[in-house]
């Protein structure tokens, strides 16, 4: 029985289990992995498969089957971190951007960081305004199809390719201006940095957007930048708070808190899993561009005095190190693979999206609004806390700031239109019942899909009945999904019980060491030195001792009370 249960247990170690990480470029990147195998090893073969020497910025994102993302942690196993049936899907992503992407060493990082940063564009996390818009997407174009050639690109030929959620006639005709005039003669590599230069100046740079609440129930977006800890609330940045000025981050449930050394930020997760995701990659990012050495870093914990709760320690270099290293870097350039940007579907490299000119002209206006274009301004979102934002140098950030009276108080307009990043809120891959939802809440709200969710939903169209009961149910989530005011009433109301009773327990063991002391026999070195102190026998002489006669004087009337009767 000992040989079979041995022989099972080792079988059960050595099975392999399949991984697909899906890459920047949309293609995939397929091994076989063991089931203890640790999440450094995995990402280990994945940079050897990229020739990626700096990687530190990099990371592996995957979703659990509560479609909760997470990043892979490197030291604990694979199998045991994603909880999900084999095989496994992945995803390859910058992790922490660059504070400077131009001032990388090698290429290949450049390249694999202008990727994501187009990702980002193209997903609505980096938000911009027009002219820097329609400056990226021409980058994008000369570095992927390389310089005008009108026998190759027709009147229109920019409108082929979808760069942002949305598009504009307009925004088309100024990038392939920008892309005919101001760009010729540059290579993908010397556009490509240019990329990253602007889009290094963006207020969302390095943004990656966690949905939240704040205390008067309005929608926000929490971010961790190369920069510090932001808030993005319409189309304004409403905190800037640099990573030297953070001094806490902390979680309870669905509660996010940010302590600086003024003030608290709340906020409210819409589940507990994404409240504690968010707080771990605020640890890892404050870890990574605050500190000098990795030998720094300290397990944070989110427990209080009474409750344990959740611990987390960052396990990578930090980014003064990696820079350090990168410079160390001696080799011949690894030889760079570009997807180019192919207006057709078998592209891996674009994502084709809907042109607007296609739409009749009144859906047109109704839908699809561009997202560069701003047509009406939004009104200011009320924040219970006091607005604060803190400029991290001229070179970053040269835009134009609405002034207040106090000039250390201060909102940063981040684009033309409100900050609303589709794709980046929920999951990747999603699945097919979150995609209807995604979908249509798009549709409640007057937003427009991408060509692939709409074909991705074309097979699972609901009906109309059906579309009316997924809506109701879906403005009810949206209704009764956050309720900050009781929240608060109810983890107030949890804190004072938990008080109570803890200082109920405090007594009550107390309680029994008084008697142990007094009544027990026990002739404990321990004991007997508390016994002769001058306290305990004035105390046992004075209040303890009538105390008791007083006790047993009324359980001896109630006793003949009873016998009485």
């Amino acid at each position: 029985m000992l040989s079979r249960l041995m022989s099972g247990s080792s079988r059960s170690l050595e099975r392999e289990y399949s991984c697909t990480v899906r890459l920047l470029d949309d293609s995939e990147y397929t091994c076989t992995i063991q089931r203890d195998a640790k999440g450094q090893y995995l990402f280990d073969l994945l940079c050897h498969h990229l020739n990626l020497l700096e990687k530190d910025y990099f990371g592996i994102r995957f979703v659990d089957p509560d479609k909760q993302r997470h990043w892979l942690e490197f030291t604990k196993s694979v199998v045991k971190q994603l909880r999900s049936q084999p095989p496994f899907t992945m995803c390859f992503r910058v992790k922490f951007y660059p504070a400077d992407p131009a001032a990388l060493k090698e290429e290949i990082t450049r390249y694999l960081v202008f990727l994501q940063i187009k990702r980002d564009l193209y997903h609505g996390r980096l938000l911009c305004k027009t002219s820097d818009a329609a400056l990226l997407a021409a980058y994008i174009l000369q570095a992927e199809i390389g310089d005008y050639d009108p026998g190759k690109h027709p009147e229109g030929y920019s409108s082929k390719f979808q760069f942002f959620p949305k598009h504009s006639e307009k925004l088309e005709k100024k990038i392939a201006e920008i892309h005919k005039t101001e760009l010729s003669g540059q290579t993908p590599a010397t556009s490509e940095l240019n990329f990253l230069r602007k889009a290094q100046t963006l207020e969302t740079y390095g943004v990656d957007p966690h949905p939240c609440k704040d205390v008067s129930g309005n929608a926000a977006f929490l971010a961790f930048t190369p920069f510090g800890f932001v808030v993005l609330q319409g189309n304004k940045r409403v905190h800037f708070i640099k990573w030297n000025e953070v001094t806490k981050l902390k979680f309870e449930g669905k509660t996010f808190y940010l302590y600086e050394k003024k003030i608290i930020l709340t906020y409210f997760a819409p589940t507990p899993e994404a409240c504690k995701h968010l707080w771990k990659c605020g640890i890892e990012n404050q870890a990574f561009y605050k500190l000098e050495k990795s030998s720094q870093v300290r397990t944070v914990s989110s427990s209080n005095l009474f409750f344990k709760g959740s611990r987390f320690r960052y396990s990578g270099r930090v980014a003064k190190e990696v820079m350090e290293s990168s410079a160390k870097i001696k080799r011949e350039p690894p030889e760079i693979h570009r997807a180019g940007m192919v207006p057709s579907r078998s592209c891996p490299s674009i994502t084709h999206g809907p042109r607007l000119s296609s739409v009749p002209r009144t859906r047109r206006r109704a839908v699809h609004i561009s997202i560069m274009e701003g047509l009406e301004s939004l009104r200011d979102s009320a924040h219970s806390t006091p607005v604060r934002s803190s400029s991290h140098g001229d070179t970053f950030l040269p835009h134009v700031r609405s002034s207040r009276a106090d000039s250390s108080e201060r909102v940063a307009v981040i684009a033309d239109e409100a900050y609303s990043p589709a794709d980046s809120v929920l999951p990747t891959p999603v699945a097919e019942h979150s995609l209807e939802l995604m979908l249509l809440s798009r549709q409640i709200n007057g937003a427009t899909c991408s060509i692939e969710e709409e074909k991705e939903s074309e097979a699972s169209t609901p009906t109309a009945v059906e579309v009316e009961a997924l809506g109701g149910e879906l403005r009810a989530l949206c209704q009764g999904h956050s309720r900050p005011e009781e929240e608060q009433v109810n983890k107030f109301v949890l804190s004072v019980l938990r008080l109570l009773l803890v200082t109920m327990g405090l007594l009550f063991v107390l309680l029994l060491l008084l008697i142990v002391l007094t009544e027990s026999d026990l002739d404990i070195a321990f004991f007997r030195d508390i016994r002769q102190t001058p306290e305990f026998e004035q105390f046992h002489y004075q209040y303890f001792c009538p105390l008791r006669r007083w006790f047993a004087c009324k359980i001896r009337s109630v006793v003949s009370l009873l016998i009485d009767t």
